[in-house]
C-alpha cells in the first residue's frame, strides 16, 4: 500500500498531463482519484476541463455538474459550466451559471467577457455592453472585447459608439479581418462614410475575410 500513489499525487499527475495537453491521459489520472474518493470535487472539475479542451461539451458539462454537486460553494464548476454552455450556444444556461459563479466570487472578473458573449447571443444588448464595459475596466487592451462591444452597440442602435469601439479593436489588433469588415459595413450602411468604409472593407479582404468582396464590388472603387 505504501508504494501506491496517493490521491493527491494522482491528482497532481493529472493536472500535469492536462497542462501538457495530454487530455485523455489526464482523464485517466482524474478517474483514479475519483475511484479513491468520489467526493473529490477538484478532480471532477479538472476532468471536465480535459473534456472541454477536447471539445466534448456534454461530457464536460456532466463532470462540472458532478463537481458542483460535491461542493456548491466553489465558483469554478459554475464558471466552467457557463463556458461549456456558451460553446453549445445555450446562452441562457450559460448566463445562469456565470451569475452564480460571480455571486460566489465577485472578484472573478474573467466572467464579464464570457457572460457578455452569452448576453450578446441572447440579443440582450444593454446587459452585454455593461459586461464588456466592466471587462474593459479591468483590462482596456482587450481587442476582442472592443470588437464584441461594437457588435452589441450596433444591436442596440448606437452606430457612432460602435464605430469607436471597432476602431479601438483594429488599433489593438490589425489582423482581425472580421473587425475591419464590421467597421466598414457599419460606416457605409449606418453613417454613410463611404470612403473610410471602403478602405476598411478592402483591409478585411486582404486579411482573408472574403465576405467583404461583395460589398467592395457593389459599392467601392475596385481600381484603388
Amino acid at each position: 500500500m505504501g508504494c501506491s500513489p496517493s490521491e493527491q499525487e494522482l491528482y497532481d499527475r493529472g493536472v500535469k498531463e492536462l497542462r501538457s495537453g495530454n487530455y485523455q491521459e489526464s482523464i485517466t489520472y482524474f478517474d483514479k482519484v475519483i475511484e479513491i474518493n468520489p467526493d473529490n470535487t477538484e478532480a471532477h472539475n479538472a476532468k471536465g476541463v480535459a473534456f472541454f479542451e477536447q471539445e466534448n461539451w456534454d461530457a464536460a458539462i456532466a463532470s462540472f455538474k458532478t463537481s458542483m454537486e460535491k461542493d456548491s460553494t466553489s465558483y469554478k464548476p459554475y464558471l466552467n459550466l457557463g463556458n461549456a454552455y456558451l460553446e453549445k450556444k445555450e446562452f441562457k444556461q450559460a448566463v445562469i451559471n456565470y451569475n452564480i459563479a460571480s455571486s460566489l466570487d465577485p472578484n472573478q472578473t474573467d466572467i464579464y467577457y464570457n457572460r457578455g458573449l452569452a448576453l450578446l447571443g441572447m440579443e440582450a444588448y444593454e446587459d452585454a455592453i455593461l459586461d464588456f464595459d466592466n471587462a474593459l475596466q479591468v483590462d482596456p487592451s482587450q481587442a476582442l472585447t472592443h470588437f464584441n462591444r461594437g457588435k452589441a452597440l450596433i444591436g442596440n442602435n448606437n452606430p457612432e459608439e460602435a464605430i469607436n469601439s471597432l476602431h479601438r479593436s483594429v488599433e489593438l489588433d490589425d489582423q482581425n479581418g472580421a473587425a475591419f469588415y464590421l467597421l466598414g459595413v457599419t460606416e457605409m450602411s449606418l453613417t454613410n462614410t463611404k470612403e473610410e468604409g471602403c478602405m476598411h472593407l478592402k483591409t478585411a479582404l486582404k486579411l482573408g475575410y472574403t465576405g467583404a468582396k461583395e460589398w467592395i464590388d457593389e459599392f467601392c472603387d475596385t481600381a484603388s
